[in-house]
Parts: C-alpha cells; sequence; structure tokens
C-alpha cells in the first residue's frame, strides 16, 4: 500500500511540477519586506499580503509549467544523468501527453490568475513565461547566454512582486538581484562542469563552451560585485533618506559570510547543482539568513521607535 501510494500519478505529477524550486520564487517577497519600511512609500500590511501571497503562488505554478516542458524536450537527455535520471517524465513516471497537458493548464490558468491579480503582473509573468520557453529551446545551449537568462528571470520575479505589492522597486534591488542570481547560476556551471567531466555536451549542450578555469574567474568577480553592490545600496545616500538610518551597513557581515560559505560549500565540498536545495539545508547558510533578517527587522523597529 505505501509503495502504490508513493509512486501514484498525482504524487508522480506533482514531483514533476518540481516544488522543491519554488523558493526561488521567494524573491517576490523583496520589494514588500524593504518598501514596507521606506517612509516614502504608504505600504499596508494586510492589503499588500493578499496581493503578494497569491502573486508568489501564481510564479511557482508558472516556473512547475516550464519545468515539464523542459523535462519533456530533455528526457533523453536527463535519462543519462547521475541525478536527473530520477525525475518522473525522464523516469517514465509521467508520460509526455500528461505533462504537456498539464503545463498548458498551467499557463492558462496563471495567466488567467495575473489578469485578475494586476494587468501590469499579467505582463511580468508573459515576459517570463517567454524568456523562459525561449531559455528552454534555444538560449540554454549558449554559454554565458544561458546564466544571463536564468539572472534575467530572477530579476523579473522581483519586478513582480514589487508591483503584486505595489511599492516602487529600488534599482539597487534589481541589480543586486541580477548580480546574487548570477553568482549562483556560474557556481551550478561550474559544479556541472566538474562531476559530468568528459560528458558535458551529452547532459547540457552549453557545457562544452566553458572552461572551469574561465568560471573560476566569473565567480570570484560577480561574487565580489554582489558584495561591493550591496554595500553600496545600505550606504547610499537615497537608502539612508528612505528608511531614515544609515545602520543597514552593519547587515553587510551577513552578506559577506553567506557568499563566503557558499564558495566554500562550491569549491570544498564540490556542491552548487542545486541551490534551492543548499539554501534550505545548508545550516551555517539558514543561519546566516536568519540572522540577517532578525537585524534588518530589528534596524528598522529601532528607528521606528526612535521616529
Amino acid at each position: 500500500m505505501a509503495a502504490t501510494a508513493q509512486h501514484s500519478p498525482i504524487l508522480d505529477l506533482f514531483r514533476a511540477l518540481r516544488p522543491n524550486q519554488w523558493t526561488k520564487n521567494g524573491i517576490l517577497l523583496a520589494a514588500f519586506m524593504f518598501g514596507y519600511w521606506d517612509a516614502s512609500q504608504q505600504v499596508t500590511l494586510v492589503p499588500s499580503l493578499m496581493r503578494i501571497i497569491p502573486g508568489v503562488a501564481l510564479f511557482c505554478l508558472a516556473s512547475s509549467s516550464i519545468y515539464l516542458m523542459n523535462d519533456v524536450r530533455d528526457r533523453a537527455a536527463d535519462r543519462a544523468h547521475p541525478t536527473k535520471r530520477f525525475r518522473p517524465i525522464a523516469a517514465g513516471k509521467v508520460n509526455v501527453p500528461t505533462a504537456l497537458v498539464a503545463s498548458l493548464l498551467l499557463i492558462l490558468f496563471v495567466i488567467a490568475g495575473a489578469w485578475v491579480l494586476d494587468p501590469r503582473f499579467l505582463g511580468v509573468v508573459l515576459a517570463y513565461l517567454l524568456l523562459q520557453i525561449v531559455y528552454s529551446l534555444l538560449l540554454k545551449r549558449i554559454a554565458l547566454v544561458d546564466v544571463f537568462v536564468i539572472a534575467c528571470g530572477f530579476v523579473l520575479r522581483a519586478i513582480a512582486g514589487a508591483i503584486a505589492a505595489s511599492v516602487t522597486i529600488s534599482p539597487w534591488l534589481l541589480l543586486c538581484t541580477f548580480l546574487l542570481a548570477l553568482f549562483l547560476a556560474l557556481c551550478k556551471r561550474r559544479h556541472e562542469k566538474t562531476i559530468l567531466a568528459g560528458d558535458n555536451g551529452e547532459h547540457r549542450a552549453s557545457l562544452d563552451q566553458y572552461d572551469t578555469q574561465l568560471l573560476n574567474q566569473l565567480i570570484a568577480v560577480v561574487s565580489s560585485a554582489t558584495i561591493v553592490s550591496y554595500a553600496l545600496y545600505t550606504l547610499w545616500p537615497d537608502t539612508v533618506e528612505k528608511f531614515g538610518t544609515s545602520m543597514l551597513g552593519f547587515t553587510i557581515p551577513f552578506v559577506m559570510f553567506g557568499i563566503f560559505r557558499y564558495l566554500d560549500l562550491v569549491y570544498r565540498h564540490e556542491k552548487g547543482e542545486r541551490p534551492e536545495r543548499i539554501l534550505l539545508t545548508d545550516i551555517p547558510l539558514l543561519t546566516t539568513i536568519f540572522l540577517y533578517g532578525v537585524a534588518v527587522i530589528a534596524i528598522f523597529l529601532v528607528q521606528a521607535r526612535i521616529n
């Protein structure tokens, strides 16, 4: 009975949606979290949450629709991959027609829901879907372009979150989001290049165009740029004026430690293929993220009491 339930068609289809990767859509909350404490914006907690939470859910379903399409297209290559071969479509637990129908239904539902939420939100969702479809069909095969597309997908998520929460998004937030996503994507490519040595092209076409030394240099450049950009953001005069404090600079060490820890996992522990899993399972990273959140909230609360 347990085995039957474990391999039920509904459960297999749910696994094909890759719910473990829905954490990526948490970036939609970023604009709301900072906009709520911005004195220049009038953001009310409950109404904003009632808009942003459905927005996050819609983006989760939108990303899942793309995962289904992508897994259908790559099912042959996934069967030769050490871990991707266990994906439901590659393993034959979800057939191709079922996956494609589910993907289409999800896209239609997301479009309808996004229109109800906000026509501008729908515009961002459509841009995201189009970008991901082109990525799946073509751009994922082109080195460097593939990681830039991934980063742009996170920027679109951040913009969608700002629209859903009815806040004005900071260009600094977009820049930091882009750089952090680019950093994670480059680390993932390096890990794939390392563990799939000799069979790169069979698993991901763009890997043959990458060089490990180049990836190491790019990771160093982007990780440094991410830290510097965040530091400049926290100490920028406009940021200090918006939040009424320069104490956000005290959160810089948390960002630095988080990136250093991730680099340690990539280079010393040979991890990095699944950033969403690392961010949810690595205790030092989880602790750093928690302490960062506590520090930000504490700074804003202290400043609110002063005012």
